[in-house]
């Protein structure tokens, strides 16, 4: 019998030793992060505080910590008129090189290589993300620079920029009233002598055009040429993109030269990602 209990005793200790060096190297409050990020799903993909803290098994003045944090840093985002959270798809940042290996690139990359080569112009693909679009996926024409920075990962303002504006204008009002009270996450600074007409405006024409041929806002000297990306229900999951030197071109020659190409790339990534179930998954 005092044998069994030393031994009891032995392993109470050992377990609790184990447990303080264990706490010892590790950060906790990285670990209550990401039970926060982990509380949501697909089923419950927005959540109020008080859910996700039930979810996280975290006390609520530590889950509203913790979203506070996620939120400035851009992976929790705050429904506009209403107490819930969701995910931004920054979260994707946290695994850009494990996604060059999933579906979504492996269908995308190879439809803007055949773009590029038939436009010999840079193509990207975004989707949106809160006020902002992220660029998911950019093939260069050669090692041609453009003088403008964007790489996978970029954000960019969704009301500001060609990309995504041909996004917005297939969206439900509504949607567009909700990006539009949200505050991007990338500063932007829009060229001093660019003009801009009024958004609705713009989009009614987009809409209607079916594309954008633009000046870039805020790069000198850059032509942009943006086409939506939509589902078979006319739903835009993302965009492509066509950027072209201003001295290389005019806008009627882009056009004529890249706006067929770069439509049929873009009903062609529409038609793939439907076909292999992807939009669902990432969008």
């Amino acid at each position: 019998m005092i044998k069994t209990l030393e031994q009891n005793t032995a392993s109470t200790e050992s377990t609790s030793n184990t447990d303080d060096k264990k706490a010892r190297s590790t950060v906790q409050s990285l670990a209550k992060g990401f039970r926060v990020l982990e509380a949501f799903t697909s089923e419950n993909d927005e959540q109020t505080l008080s859910q996700i803290a039930m979810a996280a098994e975290l006390d609520p003045g530590t889950t509203f910590r913790m979203l506070n944090t996620l939120v400035d840093l851009g992976y929790v985002s705050r429904i506009p008129e209403s107490r819930r959270f969701a995910l931004t798809l920054k979260v994707l940042d946290l695994g850009f090189h494990a996604i060059a290996r999933t579906d979504l690139r492996s269908i995308v990359r190879p439809i803007l290589r055949s773009l590029v080569s038939e436009t010999n112009e840079a193509a990207s693909f975004a989707v949106l993300q809160g006020a902002d679009v992220l660029y998911l996926e950019r093939v260069r024409a050669g090692i041609t620079r453009l003088g403008v920075d964007i790489r996978i990962g970029t954000t960019v303002p969704a009301t500001q920029t060609a990309i995504g504006q041909s996004i917005l204008a297939f969206l439900p009002e509504q949607q567009v009233q909700k990006v539009q009270m949200l505050t991007p996450t990338t500063p932007f600074i829009i060229k001093p002598h660019a003009t801009e007409p009024a958004l609705q405006d713009l989009l009614v024409q987009i809409r209607e055009d079916g594309f954008v041929l633009t000046e870039s806002l805020f790069t000198d000297g850059l032509r942009i040429l943006a086409v939506p990306v939509l589902d078979i229900d006319g739903y835009p999951v993302g965009a492509i993109s066509i950027a072209a030197p201003s001295v290389r071109c005019t806008a009627d020659e882009l056009r004529c030269r890249a706006l067929n190409s770069t439509l049929e790339a873009a009903k062609d990534i529409g038609k793939a990602l439907e076909a292999n179930g992807s939009i669902g998954s990432y969008f």
